[in-house]
């Protein structure tokens, strides 16, 4: 799955400025950290739902994405 994540699905969310990074796999519960422009996006459940139907039909496996935001250190300041 984490290779899956990050040959398949990281490229075209580095497109629009995302990064996506694979956490864990429990079960059917998939944990991922999302940073840069997915950390602040208003429609982040729309990118899950398209990651869990991604693997739904690319890998035959049901999980549900269990979205972590993470922020660059240098927005705190």
């Amino acid at each position: 799955m984490k290779t899956y994540i990050e040959t398949a699905l990281a490229p075209r969310i580095r497109g629009d400025g995302g990064w996506v990074e694979f956490e864990s796999l429990e079960g059917k519960c998939l944990t991922l950290v999302f940073r840069g422009e997915c950390s602040k996006c208003l429609i982040l459940d729309r990118c899950c739902r398209w990651i869990e139907e991604k693997i739904r039909t690319d890998l035959g496996q049901e999980v549900q994405v269990i979205p972590v935001r993470k922020k660059p250190f240098f927005w705190d300041n």
